[in-house]
C-alpha cells in the first residue's frame, strides 16, 4: 500500500459512479427503465464495491496460499 492508494481509490470510486450512470442511461430505454442519477450511481457503486472487494480479497489470500 503506497501513499497514493486511497486518493486513487477515491478517484477510481467517482469515475466508476460516473460511468455507471453514463451506461444506465445508455441501457435504460432499451428495458424501458428510467435513468438515474449521478448520487444514484454512486450508491449503485458503493453497494457494488461492498459486495466484490470483500470476494476480491479472499480469492487474492486463496492464491496466495
Amino acid at each position: 500500500m503506497g501513499f497514493f492508494a486511497i486518493p486513487t481509490a477515491g478517484i477510481g470510486f467517482f469515475f466508476s459512479a460516473w460511468l455507471t450512470m453514463i451506461f444506465w442511461g445508455m441501457v435504460s430505454p432499451d428495458f424501458d427503465v428510467r435513468t438515474i442519477s449521478y448520487p444514484t450511481a454512486m450508491l449503485i457503486t458503493l453497494g457494488l464495491w461492498l459486495i466484490v472487494a470483500p470476494l476480491a480479497a479472499a480469492a487474492g489470500k486463496k492464491r496466495k496460499k
